[in-house]
Formats: structure tokens, sequence, C-alpha cells
């Protein structure tokens, strides 16, 4: 069956906190394989929270604007339960820890299996950049197969695991194309659709807690963490929503919520 990627697994030991019960039907683990990092090194990570527990990753697009994926705000939250961490290696402590004024879900999510799973988060305060807060440019186009990313988040380390790392892990995967993705080399066939990419490295995924984060490759932010099968399923890659593919409707609709709310 397939599963929701939420969080990142590593296979190294790092301080851990429990996650929240709310957090468990939603997620099924991708980061495996990683390290333990610093936001230095991606100022452009967030933590989204509900009710003070990591639920998602995301990214940092503009002072006021956080990419991330949509069905990680699928339930329709309240505005009052959710937060944004940015600035900290740290999920539970550290940076600048802000309230959330609206958020925009695609509105193809849902019609068509996970396909459109891009999510936009308007923040109440806007940011202070800052050499651990810093926004990350979108891919205009695809990188090409066999492309490195580095994927980045505080999912679980392992999938099906019932803890998350407290500190910030990294990944490097090699990206796998569209075309190769939903070919019969892996395992989803025509589950992977035109509005997503994948990215695969044997003993290694994004995992529980992961989703929404970057995929990140030459600077630019080209995937956002979506769904797989298990964490580093051998044949099933991880599947990300392709930037590339969706920086227009990103671009527009960044504009719309901060013209609304301003």
């Amino acid at each position: 069956m397939l599963k929701f990627v939420i969080v990142l697994s590593v296979v190294s030991c790092v301080l851990a906190a429990p996650t929240s019960e709310g957090l468990q039907p939603q997620l099924d683990g991708r980061i495996v394989g990683g390290v333990p990092t610093t936001i230095s090194s991606f100022p452009w990570q967030i933590s989204l929270q509900r009710s003070g527990s990591h639920s998602c990753g995301g990214s940092v697009y503009s002072e006021n604007i956080v990419v991330t994926a949509a069905h990680c705000l699928s339930s329709m939250p309240a505005l009052s339960i959710l937060r944004v961490r940015a600035g900290s290696s740290y999920w539970n402590s550290g940076g600048i820890f802000s309230q959330v004024a609206a958020y925009k879900i695609h509105e193809l999510y849902g019609q068509d299996g996970m396909s459109n799973d891009i999510a936009l988060i308007l923040l109440a305060t806007p940011l202070k950049f800052s050499s651990t807060i810093k926004p990350i440019p979108l891919a205009v186009t695809a990188p090409p197969d066999g492309a490195v990313a580095v994927i980045t988040g505080w999912g679980t380390k392992r999938s099906g695991s019932q803890t998350l790392p407290t500190q910030l892990q990294a990944v490097n995967l090699e990206v796998v194309s569209l075309a190769k993705c939903a070919s019969n080399a892996y395992g989803y066939g025509e589950e992977v659709t035109e509005t997503m990419i994948c990215a695969y490295t044997s003993g290694k995924d994004s995992c529980q807690g992961d989703s929404g984060g970057p995929m990140v490759a030459g600077g630019v932010l080209v995937g956002v963490v979506s769904w797989g099968m298990g964490c580093a399923f051998p044949n099933y890659p991880g599947v990300y929503a392709d930037v590339a593919a969706l920086h227009t409707w990103v671009e527009n609709t960044a504009d719309a919520l901060t013209s609304q709310f301003n």
C-alpha cells in the first residue's frame, strides 16, 4: 500500500523525541541513511508544527511565505494550532517561532492521487533573513536523471519508527526522472504523474515527518517531499512534488496571499 512520506529517516544515533499521536496515521517514513547537520547549511528549512509537535517540513520562499506539501494541511487544521520554526537545527527549540496567518492548498490536489501535492503558508510575522534563515529559489526546469539532490528534515530514522530526531538530518539521493520513475524499472507505474519527480539511492530515503520538506539540487528547490512505499524499500523511489512543474502556481499564489493579507 502506498504510504505518505512525512519524516526524515536516518540510521545514526541522535537525540530523539516521541512523535505526537496525531502524526502517526499520516506518516510512514522516508529519510534513511542520512547524517545530522546544521541549519546554517540548509537555512531555508523550517519545521511546521501542530499543537507543539513537529508535523512536516517546509522551505522558506520569501520573508512571509513557506512552501510545503498539500497533504500536510489537507485536514484543514485550525490556524491557532499551527506554528512554524525557522532558523534552528532543532525542531523543538531555538530560532524564530511564528504563527500562521493563512495557508493555501493547490486547487487540484486530491483529484488525481497525490498529484499537485503542494501548498503555501503565509506567516503572521515576516522572517528576518540571516545566516540561518534564507529563501531558496524555485527550479524552473527539472534536474536530469542521476543528478545528486539533498533532502533534509526531522523525519523518523526508519520506517515505522515512533520517534523523531530533534536535530536536523540530511541525505544525498540521485534524481530519477519522471519517465524512468513511471516505467516498469520501478514499482509505481501510473501512480507517478507529470507533477512528480523521484529520487532513489539504495539504502537511503526520506521518512516519517519529512513530508513537505525540501529536495534541493544545484542550489534550487527541485522537489517537495510527498509520498512513497515505506522508507528505502528496494525498487520504490521517494516521490516528490516537481517544483519546476508547479513553480508558476507557487509564484502566483504567493503574490495573491501576500496581497490579500497586507
